[in-house]
């Protein structure tokens, strides 16, 4: 198979002809339709994660048709669509993992982290931590939901029951949550990069009351704020424009270093939290919800061999909506 690897971070990745990866006795093979890019993958190519799995395929939005099972696996049929999401593993005994929380679990595997992805024709995925996939949607416009839209709707759900509610840095998991967030009822205020007028005009086309610069004062208190953008000067910034009581959800798996800032800010009983990866059951509530809510993505499709092009356009801020690669 066609693959692009990650030989080491800081470095672009190379196409490469790979043997067909074997399942085991409670794996699946698929063959990828599309495999959405990630600013996690950008992290991780980067080299701003430590310790990837070397040499690497990245990728963690993953969809495709069963091509294989393993032994043990029952749920999945041959020919059955799939999504495989960032959470790849947990050891289901820990106490994370036996209290709801296997998110937080230490012994953790990661889909195009610690586990090859999907940046491929084929990939092997845990089947327990597989998902049906609604339809609707195309194998690219799909592949935005098992990242963007899952971790996106942690962090909502994190950010409780705010009825204005900010977001900081408009891309993909951004445009997706906006639109669970009006279709819940609640008022979105966007924020950009500075300067960045179409960004602002694509938030409001997705329903946003206000959008404006990052460091721009919205039309009125935030009751909660989430923050995408890996920019840890952005939290003392959201926590100056949120309400008491309010909550401001850093929801990215890397940030820069948060500066200090003054407890008059902080106080009020405001809260400052992290969103850590996902739970199997964010991810059935939420493709049971995206549908019901008529979310759509807004994507930009490339070639399995332009990997490294559309990381490019993800790193300078180029990329409306979504990212995606589509494997033919």
């Amino acid at each position: 198979m066609r693959a692009m690897v990650l030989e080491q971070p800081g470095s672009v990745l190379r196409l490469a002809e790979l043997p067909l990866p074997e399942c085991g006795p409670g794996s699946i093979l698929l063959r990828v339709g599309a495999c959405g890019v990630c600013r996690t993958d950008l992290h991780i190519v980067d080299g701003e994660l430590a310790e990837p799995r070397l040499p690497l395929i990245p990728g963690h939005e993953i969809v495709g048709i069963v091509a294989a099972r393993g032994t043990q696996v029952q749920r999945f049929n041959i020919g059955q669509r799939l999504g495989v999401p960032w959470l790849g593993h947990s050891c289901g005994h820990c106490r994370y993992c036996t209290s709801g929380r296997e998110n937080l679990c230490d012994d953790a595997r990661f889909t195009g982290y610690t586990l090859n992805g999907g940046y491929a024709e084929y990939a092997v995925a845990d089947a327990d931590y597989c998902f049906p996939l609604p339809g609707g949607y195309s194998d690219a416009e799909a592949a935005p939901l098992l990242c963007a839209g899952l971790i996106g709707y942690r962090a909502l759900v994190a950010a409780g029951d705010a009825e204005n509610i900010g977001i900081y840095g408009f891309g993909a998991a951004a445009h997706i949550v906006t639109q669970v967030a009006r279709w819940q009822g609640r008022r979105v205020f966007a924020f950009t990069r500075p300067g960045d007028l179409a960004g602002q005009r694509f938030a409001g086309e997705l329903g946003a009351a206000w959008s404006g610069d990052s460091t721009a004062a919205p039309p009125g208190r935030m009751d909660a704020a989430i923050v995408f953008a890996p920019v840890g000067a952005l939290v003392p910034e959201a926590l100056r424009r949120t309400a008491k009581g309010g909550t401001v959800v850093c929801a990215g798996i890397h940030m820069s270093d948060i500066p200090g800032f003054p407890y008059s800010i902080l106080w009020g009983e405001r809260t400052v939290r992290s969103i850590a990866n996902l739970t199997r059951r964010d991810g059935e509530e939420f493709l049971e919800i995206a549908p019901k809510a008529g979310i759509r993505t807004e994507i930009e499709k490339f070639r399995l061999e332009e990997a490294n092009q559309a990381l490019a356009r993800l790193r300078s801020g180029q990329i409306r909506g979504a990212a995606v690669l589509v494997i033919e």
